[in-house]
């Protein structure tokens, strides 16, 4: 089979990392397949780079999934990245084809959803009014207040001993330009960015929970992160936040039809709280990494 791999550039790079891109297309310039590889720029992420490939169903098994990784991991070398990770949902076509070519399974991923529909009201709330004594909920739409924007920056070390197995992922350096840069990615998406946050009694962001939804409030929402700093969990702050949350998109987006969230299988406080909300089990992925 004849085909071309052209070199495409991304008009938009982000704050925190670059796109390398290619598109494969046949003889008559009809689109097979395109590749995406992100490389991360910010400290700690230097090494990595992500890739995303996907090939039309009807080209598979032609040589394009191949040749466009090539490209993408040659363009790694050349960029003198250590690691390239990807994602593929379990036993899909991308699950065998990345195992068939050097990468290895170093974190599994369980993903689940909570129909909207489906939700007690009257339970979330009951959750809400539960106490909490020496802590306060607050939320804000997009943008992190001044007032908690260094507190917020802050409190994303929460994230830094999240399971992550064998991942090279690196570490996450969050400042107050990352958090606001995150936020207005976000905005120019068209989508709209929900957090909850816990305050402790000095008034110091101790947790959050991110909800990121369509922009015309249909279809699904998504969570992004929920985190507790350390030295304050255990005490049921994370089931609040999220209740929250799920609060707020009853709520505010009545046409909502659900919220999805992908957890580390190692991560098993998080995948209780989901549990305890009616969040149900929708398939698994698999993280895979290539040494370079």
């Amino acid at each position: 089979m004849s085909f071309d791999i052209t070199p495409l550039t991304d008009p938009r790079p982000a704050p925190a990392s670059r796109r390398l891109a290619w598109l494969a297309s046949g003889a008559d310039g009809v689109p097979l397949g395109s590749a995406f590889l992100r490389l991360f720029t910010k400290e700690g992420q230097e090494h990595l780079a992500e890739l995303r490939l996907a090939v039309h169903g009807t080209e598979r098994r032609r040589g394009v999934g191949t040749r466009l990784l090539e490209a993408a991991v040659d363009a790694a070398r050349t960029e003198r990245r250590r690691s390239v990770i990807a994602e593929a949902e379990q036993d899909s076509p991308a699950d065998l084809f990345l195992a068939a070519r050097g990468f290895r399974q170093v974190l599994a991923l369980t993903y689940t959803r909570l129909p909207l529909a489906d939700v007690d009201r009257a339970a979330i709330d009951a959750l809400l009014e539960l106490p909490h004594p020496g802590y306060r909920l607050t939320e804000w739409e997009g943008t992190v207040p001044d007032a908690l924007a260094q507190s917020f920056a802050h409190s994303r070390r929460a994230m830094d001993d999240m399971p992550m197995e064998g991942t090279d992922f690196g570490r996450v350096v969050w400042d107050v330009e990352r958090v606001v840069a995150a936020a207005e990615a976000v905005a120019r998406r068209g989508e709209l960015l929900h957090t909850v946050a816990v305050l402790d009694a000095d008034g110091g962001v101790v947790g959050f929970s991110e909800l990121v939804v369509p922009g015309d409030g249909t279809g699904e929402g998504q969570h992004y992160g929920t985190a507790v700093l350390p030295e304050h969990r255990g005490r049921g702050l994370a089931r609040w936040m999220k209740a929250a949350a799920v609060r707020h998109a009853l709520v505010r987006h009545p046409e909502l039809a659900g919220l999805r969230t992908d957890t580390a299988a190692g991560n098993k406080p998080m995948q209780a709280v989901n549990a305890s909300l009616g969040y149900v089990p929708t398939h698994q992925a698999v993280e895979y990494q290539l040494d370079l």
